[in-house]
């Protein structure tokens, strides 16, 4: 379930328009999440990656717990995405700064992605709430 919770507040850092003209005081609030949005989504990036490969190596839960298998590599897809497109800034800093070539296609791969950060983040809310209910469902 935490996980879940984590992806919603995840997407709504990530479309920042959405929540903002739902709730437009929230702007100071997002203002004051933004000097830390580099680190979150770096976090989040490692932790999606890291999802995706926890799922495939329980591959085997496909035949016992499809649902969950699906809506758990799917969660950790978004999350990866989205932590790689909020979190750019640093995983450049961190990690391509001393490789030109990983540095070019970190930005062409940002560059294909920024375009559907918008949707992906409405997909993580999405995801996020099924998440939480399916917690409920299939392991509560």
């Amino acid at each position: 379930m935490i996980y879940g919770i984590t992806l919603i507040l995840l997407s709504i850092i990530a479309v920042p328009s959405l929540l903002l003209s739902k709730k437009p005081d929230a702007k100071e609030l997002l203002d004051k999440v933004a000097p830390y949005q580099g680190w979150i989504g770096l976090a989040f990036c490692f932790w999606g990656v890291w999802g995706i490969i926890q799922a495939v190596l329980n591959m085997g839960m496909l035949s016992t717990w499809p649902i969950w298998w699906i809506t758990w590599i799917a969660s950790s897809g978004v999350e990866a995405v989205l932590g790689f497109i909020l979190g750019y800034g640093m995983i450049s800093k961190l990690l391509l700064s001393k490789n030109e070539a990983a540095k070019v296609k970190g930005e062409k791969l940002l560059a294909k992605l920024a375009p559907i950060q918008g949707k992906l983040g409405l997909a993580g809310i999405a995801i996020g709430i099924w998440v939480v209910i399916a917690s409920f469902l299939f392991m509560g």
